[in-house]
């Protein structure tokens, strides 16, 4: 990111949807940006964690601690349980920057579109959803039914920003790293944030040109 992000605090969540990558990506570059995050994790997130990147998730703190120790240990993050529905996220009164589920699994975004609030991270989306404040959501699944379209195009009509984890390739990829840090830049985009994380379109046509130019002068 080419700016860090003081004062700015947001809820962060993963769900069993495929995809733990991202969230996991967007964790660090907002804490590298200074941004204060608030993590929560479903049963399932725990489970992809494990499947698709290793996590040894049977003692999960120590999990965390790995992952984002230096986080955790200055207060830059805070864990909260899914169960413990009366943590602080779970209140309008406490002040937040706005929410991101990344990766969304249909059946959390479900819950949201629906207003059935059965566990903290769905608790909090319900109350930044009510508190007018940014919520993104990041789906992944394919092929969607109707039920899974339905769900979200009640979800964009109260104004939630839905970015499906559909990487681009205009830019020429190089790498799996680079495929995640584009739609995790897509969602800081979203979020208001600037970053480095790809190439926009137009910028190689940009450089190119000024190298043009700077040849014929």
């Amino acid at each position: 990111m080419d700016k860090r992000v003081h004062g700015a605090r947001w809820t962060v969540g993963f769900t069993g949807a495929s995809g733990a990558i991202y969230g996991v990506r967007l964790c660090q570059a907002l804490l590298d940006a200074g941004v204060s995050l608030h993590l929560v994790v479903t049963e399932a997130g725990w489970r992809v964690l494990k499947e698709e990147l290793g996590w040894e998730v049977s003692r999960r703190q120590a999990a965390l601690e790995k992952h984002f120790g230096e986080a955790l240990r200055s207060g830059a993050m805070t864990f909260h349980l899914n169960a413990d529905i009366g943590a602080s996220i779970a209140s309008g009164s406490f002040r937040i920057s706005g929410m991101v589920v990344v990766p969304c699994s249909m059946g959390t975004l479900s819950s949201i579109a629906n207003g059935t609030s059965n566990n903290l991270l769905t608790r909090a989306a319900d109350v930044t959803l009510k508190e007018g404040r940014p919520l993104v959501l990041v789906p992944r699944e394919t092929p969607l039914h109707a039920i899974h379209l339905e769900n979200m195009l009640k979800l964009a009509r109260l104004g939630v920003r839905l970015i499906p984890a559909m990487p681009a390739f205009y830019y020429r990829p190089q790498s799996m790293d680079e495929m995640v840090d584009f739609m995790v830049g897509k969602v800081l985009d979203n979020m208001g944030l600037d970053h480095d994380l790809y190439r926009r379109w137009g910028d190689e046509q940009d450089e190119q040109r000024g190298s043009g130019e700077n040849r014929q002068n």
